[in-house]
């Protein structure tokens, strides 16, 4: 009997400690050096509902039909495909508490039980820890979801209690950002929010340690994307994409290892199936992280990403391979789409400094071995023509074979329910929402 707890968060990255950050998390380390780290996971969409679809559902965004927010108006169209309601057919007690950004109906969602109540974070994690330790007579699958690394409003939860704020003083910003009083001070607010993440996942942990569960619970620790800060959420760089992972328990999951190997969330759920041992079901398009921590370096030589739909409609396409990025805009917007950023003190000083009116290519080109910030654009190099034709091929053949409607059809066609805000606005809370299809000229 393998149980499986799936906790997840908004908005981290890799932005914790056992990533090399000088944020305190000290649960979070606890767990990488009892498991395995994955140092080169990516998200499959960097936006919160999609994001969170694929990795459900094992499949790409476009595949699963999952294009934008639920709380904008989406919702998973296929939510049978959803792990959840996989292991509950399986026999799995299948058991929610804290956040859920995949589908407007809960009881879609595949779980027998639904833990809500008061008490925010704070509240779900406990009611995880009551759930586990009950007697069990099947085995179990746990989702705890937190948004303590979510923005509320232009900020993020505090500490603990009685931890101190962050010093914005020597705190570093995240890496496409500038070093300023701005940049550092709306950081020191996250790495106080992840602390607080932090001490959630602890009070999970401490509570499969208690009822003696550690040797037969598979943890999987993740989040949905990169920061909510400027170029790295909604963006298909590694710091949109890149997300933090660790996985803890049977399977191979145990000992420090740390993985360099490329893998997506879309490979989540074959891995728990290798893992409990059931049949891997059709639409599955990922592959499962087993053999990296039984020998293997790779199980793939390449993850995909996308965009559709944030706030904006802003379609985009990426590639990543071991060296080289590849970014596709499929929209003819050339400046940044504003409303899809979440407000706060990193983007008011982009913005003051003019970055509404920089410009961005049709196609990027990153050298990710010399260039692993993703500054210099090399698409325009002809020492790089033969690289950029290959990554346009290849993005090309993932499309065609995983049915991409933008291929086909001019607009990745929302519901009727779908609300969009206008892309000149410059915030997404004072942008007037709009029918999708009404905006977009599709009704």
């Amino acid at each position: 009997m393998v149980n499986i707890i799936y906790i997840h968060s908004h908005d981290t990255g890799r932005y914790v400690q056992p990533y090399g950050h000088a944020i305190p998390t000290p649960r979070i380390q606890r767990l990488a050096e009892e498991g395995a780290l994955f140092r080169r996971a990516f998200c499959a969409n960097p936006t919160c509902s999609p994001s969170r679809a694929c990795l459900l559902t094992g499949q790409w965004a476009h595949s699963c039909g999952m294009g934008g927010l639920v709380n904008r108006g989406w919702s998973l169209p296929h939510p049978e495909r959803l792990l959840p309601v996989f292991l509950r057919e399986a026999g799995y007690q299948t058991v929610r508490t804290g956040i859920q950004h995949v589908v407007k109906d809960p009881q879609e969602g595949g779980y027998e039980r639904i833990e809500g109540g008061d008490g925010g974070d704070r509240g779900a994690a406990l009611r995880a820890a009551s759930f586990i330790a009950e007697s069990h007579d099947r085995p179990f699958f746990l989702d705890v979801g937190f948004g303590a690394t979510h923005r509320k409003g232009e900020g993020f939860d505090g500490p603990p209690e009685g931890i101190e704020h962050a010093d914005p003083r020597y705190v570093r910003p995240p890496d496409p950002l500038p070093d300023t009083a701005e940049t550092r001070a709306d950081m020191a607010l996250y790495v106080d929010s992840a602390r607080t993440l932090d001490s959630l996942v602890g009070t999970v942990l401490d509570a499969v340690d208690a009822n003696g569960l550690r040797e037969s619970t598979l943890i999987v620790c993740t989040t949905d994307h990169g920061l909510a800060f400027p170029r790295m959420k909604c963006n298909l760089t590694d710091h949109g994409m890149g997300v933090m992972l660790i996985l803890r328990g049977p399977g191979g999951f145990v000992g420090g290892q740390v993985v360099d190997g490329l893998v997506s969330h879309i490979d989540l759920f074959p891995t728990v199936c290798d893992v409990a041992g059931l049949a891997v079901p059709q639409w599955l398009q990922g592959v499962s992280l087993c053999p990296l921590v039984g020998g293997a370096e790779s199980v793939r030589d390449a993850v995909y990403g996308e965009i559709n739909y944030h706030v904006c409609y802003e379609p985009q396409r990426a590639l990543r391979t071991d060296r080289w990025k590849y970014i596709r805009r499929l929209h003819e917007r050339v400046r940044p789409v504003l409303p899809d950023c979440d407000d706060g003190l990193s983007k008011d000083y982009l913005v003051a400094n003019g970055w509404s009116e920089r410009e961005e290519p049709e196609e990027r080109l990153y050298d990710v071995l010399y260039d692993p910030h993703e500054t210099h654009n090399v698409a325009a190099d002809p020492a790089c023509a033969d690289v950029l034709e290959e990554m346009r091929q290849r993005l090309q053949k993932w499309r065609e074979e995983t049915g991409d409607p933008l291929l086909s059809e001019p607009v990745f066609m929302p519901p009727e329910t779908a609300q969009i805000a206008d892309p000149d606005a410059r915030s997404p809370r004072s942008a007037p929402a709009y029918s999708a299809r009404a905006f977009l000229g599709v009704d």
